[in-house]
């Protein structure tokens, strides 16, 4: 596990939730809580990219060089702070994710020589629940100084490992963990089938 640092990424701003996802309760526990849990499955080095006032106390936090710049930014840090060969980029608000698929994740990503090891689901890269070698920290920082913020344009310049929505359906994993939550009424649907599984 030493060759893997995993980051949850919990600085986004939530304004369409309208509260700090990071710290939605979904089964008595916070996204926050759950998407660290995760993480600590995979890796033991685990920290939190967001605010280190309002995380300090949950795992060491790393804050953005580049503010207000979206998820690219926090990748971006993320990778300038770790010394692992290899780190694991997770959104915090995946509430569906498997613990199994992460470990899968990081097999393929140790396996292969990709830089970047990403999932595609629901039609779409899903590029907040990926492994990234630490090479694709210059990638990001290069296009953060030419003031672009996307993530998946950049996956051209580097070798890259699509795991396909068909081999999620060989090993029996559901494109809908990758389901986020950005509005209230998502929140409310996760909530339901959460209870459903329950």
């Amino acid at each position: 596990m030493a060759d893997l640092t995993a980051f949850v990424l919990a600085g986004g701003k939530s304004s369409r939730m309208g509260a700090d996802k990071a710290s939605l309760l979904l089964d008595g526990r916070t996204l926050l809580e759950r998407a660290l849990e995760l993480a600590r499955s995979v890796a033991e080095d685990v920290r939190i990219v967001g605010a280190r006032e309002k995380f300090a106390a949950f795992a060491p936090v790393i804050e953005d060089e580049y503010a207000e710049r979206g998820p690219l930014g926090g990748i971006h840090a993320a990778l300038s702070a770790s010394s692992s060969p290899r780190s694991l980029i997770l959104a915090v608000d995946l509430p569906f994710l498997e613990e199994r698929f992460l470990q899968y994740l990081v097999a393929e990503a140790r396996a292969g020589i990709a830089t970047v090891t990403v999932p595609r689901a629901g039609g779409g890269l899903q590029p907040l629940c990926a492994v990234y070698g630490h090479e694709f920290g210059e990638v990001a920082e290069q296009a953060l100084a030419a003031g672009r913020n996307k993530i998946d344009t950049l996956f051209a310049q580097i070798p890259v490992r699509i795991i396909e929505e068909e081999e999620l359906t060989r090993f029996a994993f559901s494109a809908a963990m990758f389901d986020n939550l950005n509005t209230r009424d998502e929140w409310e649907q996760a909530r339901r089938r959460r209870q459903q599984k329950t």
